[in-house]
């Protein structure tokens, strides 16, 4: 089968984006590889969006720079973390929040619906959290990828649960699932697996779409188990079995950084304020906040 028959049809290959500019493969993989022209990198190969390169074309002016896309809503994407909720509602910086997952979020932020993702997002071959995955979807996005926490995830449990102290004790259990784009579910999933468990050997609860309402569905009586966090199992007053200690950073557009909602969020998280918050959060780490995972 050839590469045009396997590709998704609004994508253009090396050979066709070479064709399309007039110009030679190589100086392709230059433009991919210096950020000048929107890429996505799939199964090791560059994809070129079709819709976005033929923008590009239209947007440059002959032998000047590309402009600038249009700028994003002032939104801030992907992941729910309790912590980061607080500190932008209390920041008063003026961003709103649509956090519908890691995934979620940033697929929202490559289309340039929000001007920043919270992401979670373990990648199994590398044991690496959000870098692979960011490197791959976002090499042509004016982006920057930096840390927020370390959260500690495990299994919130009822406070009087005393046979679940792993994910291989959830045989025969009721467990909230997240949605499918969310990084919570995919480590779970992972997870489950590798304790010699699949979905069929859980009994799967109304889908929970952020954090809290995971936790609130053990606390109501509604599932046996949730794969959250400590923070918020602490808050509840529900049993914790501690799993893993996650990674959770944030993908910001560059431009954005500099503007006066971001600036005011960013300045928040210096105050002692934020770092008193973060101190009585039950498994956060915040030392690595504002450390760059990630340039474009």
């Amino acid at each position: 089968m050839t590469d045009t028959q396997t590709r998704p049809p609004e994508y253009l290959t090396v050979r066709e984006l070479a064709e399309l500019l007039r110009i030679k493969e190589r100086k392709v993989y230059d433009l991919a590889a210096s950020g000048e022209v929107p890429c996505s990198r799939a199964t090791g190969k560059l994809l070129f969006p079709e819709r976005e390169i033929r923008a590009w074309i239209a947007q440059a002016s002959s032998g000047g720079p590309v402009a600038e896309r249009a700028d994003q809503p002032g939104v801030f994407l992907g992941s729910h973390d309790p912590l980061l909720e607080w500190a932008l509602r209390q920041s008063r910086c003026g961003l709103a929040t649509y956090f519908d997952g890691s995934l979620d979020g940033l697929t929202r932020f490559r289309a340039g619906e929000g001007v920043a993702a919270g992401l979670h997002i373990h990648d199994a071959t590398t044991g690496e959290w959000n870098t692979p995955r960011v490197a791959a979807d976002c090499a042509g996005e004016n982006a920057v990828l930096v840390g927020w926490a370390t959260r500690r995830r495990g299994l919130v449990i009822r406070a009087e649960e005393d046979t679940i102290a792993g994910i291989s004790d959830l045989r025969g259990r009721r467990v909230v699932p997240r949605q499918p784009e969310s990084g919570t579910e995919t480590l779970f999933r992972e997870r489950l697996a590798a304790a010699g468990l699949s979905s069929d050997d859980i009994t799967l609860a109304e889908i929970a779409r952020s954090e809290h309402d995971a936790v609130l569905a053990v606390a109501q009586g509604d599932a046996d188990a949730a794969f959250g966090l400590e923070a918020l199992a602490r808050l509840f007053g529900l049993g914790f079995a501690p799993v893993v200690e996650e990674r959770f950073d944030l993908l910001i557009d560059r431009r954005a950084w500099f503007e006066p909602p971001v600036q005011a969020f960013l300045a928040f998280c210096r105050t002692d304020e934020f770092r008193d918050r973060a101190a009585n959060t039950a498994g956060y780490d915040v030392s690595s906040l504002g450390e760059v995972r990630w340039n474009a």
